[in-house]
């Protein structure tokens, strides 16, 4: 190996700086993680065949 190729799995071998990223995606992404878990657990709780009857069917008029 020369000189030349030890420079290059150096170079390649460096770690190279990577930016801090955004507090405002960071924060966007929090927020869609919360609401999913919310809707996961509604899901759950509810079940999947819950059906919601027409409120005048179950609506007595006087």
């Amino acid at each position: 190996m020369t000189s030349t190729d030890f420079d290059k799995v150096r170079l390649l071998l460096t770690a190279k700086p990577t930016s801090a990223g955004n507090a405002y995606a960071t924060l966007a992404a929090a927020a869609l993680a919360a609401v999913s878990a919310v809707a996961l657990a509604g899901v759950m709780v509810l079940g999947a065949g819950v059906s919601f009857p027409d409120p005048t069917e179950i609506s007595q008029t006087r």
